[in-house]
């Protein structure tokens, strides 16, 4: 089964970085920052960055429309961090004019773990995805306040001062995690978005 064809969405954050754990994971893996490239994935990808800077990029590069009626037609996307919240449905601590994707029903609260200074690594167990917790790298990364009837929730903090926090969710087609698995070397939440892309096919 030859695998599919992901866009990571190459506007601002660690694009490289998800192209190669796509690639990694058995994805033809390629940037997306033209609505031509977005019309030539199966999936997309959403990175870590800064949220209110993607959200003023997918405007200027003309995305935000496209990305909204991919994402209607149920196109699977993965957001990790900044893409969580991009994907995220209402933003708590955001700026007025941020917009997102809203293709998830939860809240999301930006910079909840706090600043660059406060980023930390803690396992985290995924629901679903097998074997040893993940290490999880959180980089002035958002967590989930309130989800709705139809998100669900694969993955909380396990212990520390952030303990139980809600880091990893899933609504359809659509996955977001707040922590960077493409930081670690770990493919497994990648390996994961790949298959949800075939069974959606």
């Amino acid at each position: 089964m030859s695998g599919p064809t992901i866009g990571v969405l190459a506007l601002q954050g660690d694009v490289r970085e998800h192209v190669a754990a796509l690639a990694g994971a058995g994805a033809d893996a390629r940037p997306v920052r033209r609505p031509v490239e977005l019309d030539a994935v199966d999936g997309l990808v959403i990175p870590g960055g800064e949220s209110t800077t993607i959200s003023k990029l997918a405007d200027i590069f003309e995305m935000r429309e496209p990305i909204d009626k991919r994402i209607a037609g149920g196109m699977p996307v993965y957001g990790s961090c900044a893409g969580m919240i991009m994907l995220a449905s209402e933003v708590l601590d955001g700026r007025p004019d941020q917009r997102g994707f809203a293709g998830i029903d939860m809240t999301v609260r930006r910079n909840a773990f706090g600043r660059q200074v406060d980023s930390f690594e803690a396992p985290v167990e995924i629901t679903g995805v097998a074997g040893e917790p993940f290490h999880a790298v959180f980089i002035r990364a958002p967590w989930v306040e309130r989800v709705g009837a139809g998100v669900e929730v694969l993955g909380r903090v396990t212990d520390g001062p952030a303990a139980d926090r809600i880091v990893a969710v899933r609504q359809g087609n659509l996955l977001a995690t707040s922590f960077h698995p493409e930081l670690t070397g770990d493919l497994r939440l990648h390996r994961y978005f790949v298959d949800l892309i075939h069974a959606a096919a």
